[in-house]
């Protein structure tokens, strides 16, 4: 036994010695830890069971923990117990998540869940007697938290839930209920959440009963009808710990009461949208409420200008103020909201001068979103604009804006959404942020060619219609690394100027279209890393721009692109970068990393001009072109991962100008060829001929001859066997330990169980261990 061999036996050993002592403690630890456990006691299972019983569809299996045999129904799916008593306390089998809520009745049997404070039944076609709520859910004196919201429930609110006194938290949204909001909601003065929003049909004359919610935070009775209430302001000052108030679409008649003395220092949040309001906008009882953080008024159609005080709600992130009749106008100085993150405006000013809004928000660093759409804005895009570095959204569409696309965009480093169509914009299309997935500008004055280093690797929708743009298509579409899918578009074979063609790192499928070798022109063909699949073209002696004639003739006539900055490619398994100058010299081919099938096609060793050829990683068969060698310019060759046989051609030795060369993880046989070209770069790259078990002579340490050969093969199938026994053994005893450790878990509670399986632990770790030592001594011994 060698040193090392040595070191792992101790290792093992000492492994074993601290499994021990894990064990003994671990045992030691849950006896004293046993009687201070707690379970459910045998009433509360069968209730819990009984409930069960009444659900007669539960299709994603949400309670199939809860039967017998699995007795501990605190760790039964969406049971908590008390751990001090063991008492059940939190039921919540809610489907909020899932597509398939549950069906059925709500079992009386709940109310013997006397210690129950959590009750969620929310998001399930669940019921009582009628459709209504079960009148025993009234007597669970206890509850803390209720929610019965998106259960279609019919009938009035339930008078009975007024009995829960203890109630902090309720929400019936998304219900059926209809007819009046019982005041006898007042009468749960420890609520702090109170949600009674888009029920079927219900309304309120009288919200007085709010003022009695001394500690209420969140109200939300959306879509409830509050037509007759002009007090609403008063009622909502009586409550000084609100701080979310939402009152979408509730009729309410107007908001241009007064507060004498605001109490309303708490509230973050004020929801009245689509309520029509229709008076002046300054007149509103809520502009001195200098601690709301969202501001939504959409729909409302409130009009006129806006008032100074919005200037002094420096706590402000949102304002919404969308669809209101472009009845209003915005002349606030906005310098001291330095906290504002989103501005919606669309179709709500009258007019305005798009430099002069942009300067009002020099100090909104944090600013992400900018609507202005459909307000009537002229003037120019100011240069300011860069220094919105949050800038994720904006829309300008539908406006005046006049004037060149500022050169600053682009430093605009997280800006995804631009929507700057049906403007009066001109000039050429500066060079925009990289990180953009969509930009909409058709129906402006653009003119100009696009930039040819416009780069977006993220861009989804691109629509530059409409405009005066002028000029050929760029000579390459760059547009690798996005998410483009579906099969290659047919059309790419009309581009036929097209000399760079980079698809690469997309999820294309499908075949590469056969006119796809129209581009006579064409000089590099990338679209490597793609899903695409079926056989490579036969007609690829087409790419007339990748013969060793053009590739001379194209040195001397072809005009270098000043404009064309770098241009990245993966070669020789490194990424190079080719300036300007450099892409004439740039003549390759890059279908790696797809699920291409057949031969290669033999007509590929016509293209004699080619440096870079990558097929590597697809599945390919068949054997490697015999003539491949006459591609005199290869410095490149990657046909590693596939599914090639036979012989490697001796043509290989013509190469001249290979300084990469990978064949691995084929099915190659027989003799490698020689030379000292390929023998040089086996020592650069002793890894080029790895996986062809066929393969044999020099440079590889496997002799050729039938008998030597079947020797070595039979060694390596020898020590290939060892190796696999050794992780056998390995693999049993890791995922024995992983195994020990997900039972050892599950074993915690079970006190019968522990002693034999620990022994049992043991006895298994001491044999792998002894097993594992006996193999490393055999193969040190046989070596």
């Amino acid at each position: 036994m060698d040193g090392s061999s040595a070191k792992v036996v101790l290792l093992l050993i000492g492994a074993s010695f601290s499994f021990f002592l894990l064990i003994t403690h671990a045992h030691e630890q849950q006896a004293v830890n046993t009687t201070s456990t707690s379970f459910c006691t045998p009433q509360e299972r069968d209730t819990l069971l009984s409930f069960k019983q009444g659900i007669t569809n539960d299709s994603l299996g949400l309670l199939s923990s809860w039967r017998r045999g699995h007795d501990d129904c605190c760790s039964w799916t969406g049971i908590t117990c008390s751990s001090k008593t063991g008492h059940v306390v939190k039921l919540n089998v809610n489907s909020f998540l899932t597509d398939s809520p549950m069906v059925g009745q709500i079992s009386p049997s709940l109310l013997s869940l006397k210690y129950l404070q959590y009750l969620d039944l929310s998001t399930n076609f669940l019921a009582g007697p009628n459709g209504s709520v079960p009148e025993f859910i009234g007597s669970l004196n206890n509850l803390i938290h209720l929610d019965l919201s998106y259960i279609p429930f019919s009938g009035t609110v339930p008078l009975l839930l007024s009995n829960l006194t203890k109630l902090e938290y309720l929400d019936l949204s998304f219900t059926s209920f209809s007819g009046r909001v019982p005041p006898q909601l007042g009468n749960l003065s420890n609520l702090r959440y109170l949600d009674i929003s888009e029920m079927q049909d219900v309304y309120s004359t009288d919200i007085s009963w709010l003022s009695r919610l001394h500690l209420l935070e969140y109200i939300d009775m959306s879509n409830t009808t509050l037509s007759k209430i002009t007090d609403l302001p008063l009622v909502l000052n009586d409550i000084p710990t609100l701080k979310n108030v939402i009152l979408l679409n509730c009729s309410l008649p107007s908001a241009n009461q007064s507060i004498t003395h605001l109490n309303l220092t708490q509230l973050e949040e004020l929801d009245l949208s689509l309520n029509y309001l229709g008076h002046p906008i300054a007149s509103c009882w809520f502009w001195k409420v200098t601690s709301i953080k969202s501001l939504r008024l959409d729909d409302t159609y409130l009009h006129g200008p806006f008032p100074d005080a919005l200037g002094d709600m420096v706590s402000l992130q949102h304002l919404h103020f969308t669809c209101n009749g472009n009845a209003a106008t915005m002349t606030v100085d906005l310098k001291n909201l330095c906290d504002l993150e989103s501005i919606y405006l669309d179709k709500s000013l009258s007019s305005g001068n798009i430099t002069d809004f942009v300067d009002k928000l020099h100090c909104s660093s944090k600013l992400y979103a900018l609507s202005l759409a459909s307000n009537n804005m002229i003037g120019m895009l100011p240069s300011s604009m860069k220094h919105f570095t949050s800038l994720n959204y904006i829309d300008l569409t539908n406006n005046s804006v006049s004037g060149v696309m500022p050169r600053g965009f682009r430093n605009m480093t997280n800006s995804e959404y631009l929507h700057l169509s049906s403007n009066r914009l001109s000039s050429q299309m500066p060079l925009l942020p990289t990180s953009l997935k969509l930009l909409h500008a058709q129906m402006n004055i653009l003119s100009g060619h696009l930039p040819l280093e416009f780069r977006a690797p993220n861009l989804e929708s691109l629509i530059i219609s409409s405009n005066y743009i002028t000029g050929q298509v760029p000579g390459s579409i760059y547009l690798s690394w996005n998410k483009f899918y579906g099969s290659l578009p047919r059309w790419i074979g009309d581009l036929v100027t097209l000399r760079i063609l980079y698809l690469g790192h997309n999820m294309f499928n499908g075949d590469i279209p056969v006119n796809i070798t129209d581009l006579r022109e064409l000089q590099y063909l990338n679209l490597a890393d793609n899903n695409i699949s079926g056989l490579i073209p036969l007609s690829l002696s087409h790419f007339n721009e990748m013969t060793l004639k053009a590739v001379g003739d194209s040195m001397s006539t072809l005009a270098f692109d000043e404009s064309l900055d770098t241009f990245s490619l993966a070669m020789k398994h490194e990424i190079l970068n080719y300036g300007s100058h450099g892409v004439v010299h740039m003549v390759g081919i890059d279908l790696s990393l797809n699920r291409l099938t057949g031969e290669i096609p033999e007509e590929i060793t016509c293209l004699d001009g080619l440096s870079n050829l990558n097929l590597s990683w697809n599945r390919l068969s068949g054997k490697i072109p015999e003539n491949i060698g006459s591609m005199k310019s290869i410095e490149s060759l990657d046909l590693s991962r596939n599914y090639l046989y036979g012989k490697i051609p001796s043509s290989l030795t013509d190469f001249t100008y290979v300084s990469y060369l990978d064949l691995s993880y084929n099915n190659l046989t027989g003799e490698v060829p020689s030379g000292r070209q390929l023998d040089t770069l086996y020592i650069e790259n002793p890894s080029m001929y790895n996986g062809n078990i066929g393969l044999c002579g020099p440079p590889l340490q496997k002799n050729c001859s039938s008998n030597s050969y079947a020797q070595e093969h039979g060694d390596h199938k020898g020590q290939e066997k060892d190796s696999n026994s050794m992780f056998f053994y390995y693999g049993l005893g890791s995922g024995f330990v992983v195994g020990y450790w997900v039972v050892f878990c599950a074993l915690l509670f079970k006190k019968l169980w522990k002693v034999p399986y620990f022994f049992l632990v043991a006895k298994l770790h001491v044999y792998v261990v002894i097993t594992w030592t006996r193999g490393i001594a055999k193969r040190n011994i046989r070596n």
